[in-house]
């Protein structure tokens, strides 16, 4: 049992031997709202995607990719500009939290990428292969996008990724 002990104040020495218990029901909490979090919808038989981790499902298989998350201003802004290699089963997923048309450019980016615009529901709506490196071109969505998915360029026409796939990640919400 844990005791933590306050002294000096208006109520002088006090003691509370519940710590133990309100820590231990806090971690409860936090481990159930992660597995909720990756936990696929009931009637589903669906595997849970780690957070770090994203599938592409296309038509003839499902691949798997570790993913860099890019999920507030500062980190889109840097996305992937400076690096200078990437793995062929890595990515970097950008969330801007809500569907809209973006646009991307490869300022200050030395890898020539794959852009892959998603919908909110994880749909694939339009892919922009072999981006120019460095290039201050803008890179149209095409339409209302939550995420784009950054990947080396080849890796849609190697894996044969089309216009609506779907991505699987735990920051998408299912298609009812």
């Amino acid at each position: 049992m844990i005791e933590v002990v306050r002294r000096g104040g208006r109520g002088g020495v006090w003691r509370t031997r519940h710590a133990a218990l309100v820590a231990t029901v806090l971690a409860m909490a936090t481990v159930f709202a992660a597995a909720a979090v990756v936990a696929p919808l009931p009637g589903r038989a669906e595997t849970p995607v780690a957070a770090n981790r994203l599938e592409i499902r296309t038509a003839r298989a499902t691949h798997t990719f570790t993913v860099e998350i890019a999920d507030t201003d500062a980190k889109r802004a840097d996305g992937l500009m400076f690096r200078t290699q990437m793995a062929p089963d890595h990515g970097m997923l950008f969330d801007f939290k809500r569907e809209q048309p973006v646009w991307f450019w490869m300022k200050n980016t030395y890898l020539s990428l794959d852009m892959i615009f998603v919908k909110a529901d994880g749909t694939i709506l339009s892919i922009a292969e072999n981006t120019t490196p460095l290039s201050e071109a803008t890179v149209p969505s095409g339409g209302p996008v939550r995420f784009v998915f950054e990947v080396v360029a080849g890796t849609s026409k190697r894996l044969a990724i089309v216009p609506g796939d779907r991505i699987v990640h735990p920051s998408m919400r299912r298609a009812e």
